[in-house]
This record gives C-alpha cells, structure tokens and sequence, in this order.
C-alpha cells in the first residue's frame, strides 16, 4: 500500500493500552490465587489475541472478556485446575481493571499532554476497563476519548479499527500517531496509513517480517522526548 504524505509533527497519538499502557504482569498472582499457573500468563494473553483476531478474520464478533474467559477455562481443564474453573475466570477477569500503568507511563502523557498533542486509547479490550485504569492513575483526564474495538466491530489490526479511531477524532490517517508495545499492532496501523511508534520495554527484537515502525522508543517518556526534538 503507498503511504500517505504525513505532516512532520502527527496531531493525534493513538494509544493501544494492553502492555502498552497497562502492566499485565500484575495477573499473574491473580491466576496463582485462582490455582492457575501464573507463568503462564503471557500463554493465555497470547491466545486470547490469537483467538479474537481469528474470530474477526473468520467473520465472527466476541468481546474480549468473553475471548479471554473461554481461554482461562481452556488453561483450567489444561493444567487440572481443581476448584471452579467460573470462578477463576471471574478472579481472573475482575483485575484487569486493577492493573497498574507502566512506570513511564504517568510522566511521559503528561508531557505529551502538555506539548499539545491530542491522545486517545484504542483497544481491543473494554474502554471503560481502559477509564477505571487511567482514572486510578491519574491520567484519564488526559485522553479526549477511550476507544474499543466494538465501535469497529472487528479487533487490530484489522483496518477498520484504526478507521474507527480516526473517524472518531476527526483526522487523517497521515495525522494520526499510532503508539504501541505490540508489532501486530505497529504493522496493522503502517497498513492502513498512520505512523508508528514501537515501545520496545523487552530484549525481544522486532520482526523482519512487520512493517518496520516510523519510530521507536523504550516507554512514553522516551517518545514524548524524541517528540519534543521532532
């Protein structure tokens, strides 16, 4: 696809907010009190991505708490969990809205804030998770809107989400800044004609196989500097 022309400074950052913004970390403890093994919390996330982009590819439409509750009733038969799997899934579940925000996280919005750039969260998971998250941390306030995939009807990086954002916000794709921890969700964006910006907080490298981001940086403090100098 040729990329649009873009304007040296992007008007509207748009934030993904699982691992981006959240620390899913912060579930493990929660799978290990429900009796599910915690290390394998980065094997359930990647499911439930796995398994709600297939739905949307298929044709198909569930909510990411419905994706996520099916996989932690598949890790419970998997694993011989011995009490409720439902309650587990409802523990579980309960804490998303509960997750602390990354340590970069609080300073570098609030920079990007002040410098005038207009943000807003797109996820696949719940917008008002997204709120009580941000509201708990302070930052809420900072974004004009939190979006879901719902407004869309299909997840990223499906092209019609990040249309859903733009659309919402009133600006080109060319305009628009998309800002995310996951390369599936760089590439998706770099198709549908935003720029990108890849948080890279792990060793792990970016696939050859993506779309290469415009940008990229260790956490939001770091884009909100490279940003300044832009």
């Amino acid at each position: 696809m040729t990329r649009l022309p873009r304007e040296p400074r992007p008007r509207l950052l748009v934030f993904d907010v699982n691992e981006t913004l959240t620390d899913l970390s912060a579930l493990a403890p929660r799978l290990a009190h429900a009796g599910l093994p915690g290390h394998l919390l980065p094997v359930w996330f990647a499911g439930v991505l796995r398994d709600g982009v297939a739905l949307t590819l298929a044709g198909g439409d569930a909510s990411f708490a419905d994706v996520a509750a099916d996989g932690l009733r598949t890790l419970a038969a998997r694993t011989g969990l011995t009490g409720d799997p439902e309650e587990a899934v409802r523990h579980v579940l309960a804490g998303l809205s509960e997750l602390p925000v990354h340590p970069d996280v609080p300073d570098g919005v609030r920079a990007l804030s002040a410098a005038g750039y207009r943000l807003l969260t797109l996820t696949n998971g719940s917008a008002a998770t997204t709120r009580a998250v941000l509201d708990r941390a302070g930052l809420a306030d900072h974004f004009e809107a939190h979006l879901d995939v719902t407004g869309a009807g299909r997840w990223k990086p499906a092209r019609e989400a990040y249309a859903h954002a733009l659309a919402t916000a009133g600006v080109s794709a060319g305009e628009a800044l998309l800002v995310s921890v996951h390369p599936w969700d760089t590439d998706g964006a770099a198709r549908a004609g935003l720029t990108t910006a890849w948080l890279h907080r792990t060793p792990e490298p970016y696939p050859r196989t993506a779309h290469p981001p415009d940008r990229s940086a260790t956490g939001v403090t770091d884009l909100a500097a490279q940003l300044a100098t832009a």
